[in-house]
């Protein structure tokens, strides 16, 4: 790799920008595709600009076949996130198995009662208003924000800051009933329709879950199914 395509890559990685890097196989030509522009050989780029962006959707390396020969597209995505905001028993569980799965976890919670060091080792808490916490975070397309407080003093100011970002997936903890007041109350400031839908709410697929580690597999698995289902692209 040339040296220009090598420090714009990791320029790349260090903004958490997304980018797809091609190699044309038969003589090692590459480019850099970025969101907003390219790097190396533009008509390298451009014969490989659609299989990029599904390689990027999908987080998944690809061989295409050009008018020049193969080319082996690569994906450089940020890092996925997942922010639990409330340090509750489904966060204990939830929080070690997204690691597992490859996320980048934080733990918001203002009650510093419920965010001891002991019940969320090795991840990141905040103890924060979850307002400012996504404030400070930036939610991405690459990010998941879940509340799991049933509180709508920590919740609610938690969803108005992640339905106003790109977070891929907004879940949220509570029964069909608690659901329909949260909307009621999103919708009194200001949310449209078309917005509250982006929350998933009762959170998690539908399989049954009742202890707290059940209904973290659950909200993991439907985080995993929007996820692979193109949203974070």
């Amino acid at each position: 790799m040339k040296r220009a395509l090598l420090d714009a890559l990791l320029a790349a990685r260090a903004d958490k920008v997304p980018a797809a890097l091609v190699t044309r196989l038969a003589d090692g030509e590459q480019a850099l595709i970025l969101p907003n522009n390219v790097q190396g050989n533009a008509e390298l780029a451009a014969a490989a600009q659609e299989a990029a962006q599904s390689v990027l959707r999908h987080d998944r390396p690809s061989t295409i076949e050009t008018a020049e020969g193969p080319v082996f597209v690569n994906a450089f995505n940020p890092a996925l996130r997942l922010v639990l905001v409330g340090a509750v028993h489904i966060s204990q569980a939830l929080a070690p198995m997204a690691s597992l799965a490859g996320y980048q976890v934080c733990v918001v919670d203002p009650r510093r009662a419920f965010t001891a060091d002991h019940r969320f080792p090795g991840v990141e808490v905040a103890t924060e208003w979850p307002d400012d916490a996504l404030a400070r975070l930036v939610p991405d397309h690459r990010t998941a924000v879940v509340t799991l407080t049933h509180d709508p003093k920590i919740d609610d100011p938690a969803l108005h800051a992640a339905l106003k970002s790109e977070a891929f997936y907004i879940g949220s903890l509570g029964s069909t009933r608690t659901h329909a007041a949260r909307l009621k109350r999103l919708a009194q400031a200001g949310f449209s329709e078309a917005e509250c839908a982006r929350i998933h709410g009762p959170v998690g697929l539908s399989i049954g879950a009742k202890s707290p580690a059940e209904i973290a597999v659950a909200v993991l698995a439907q985080i995993t199914q929007v996820l692979h289902d193109g949203a974070a692209a």
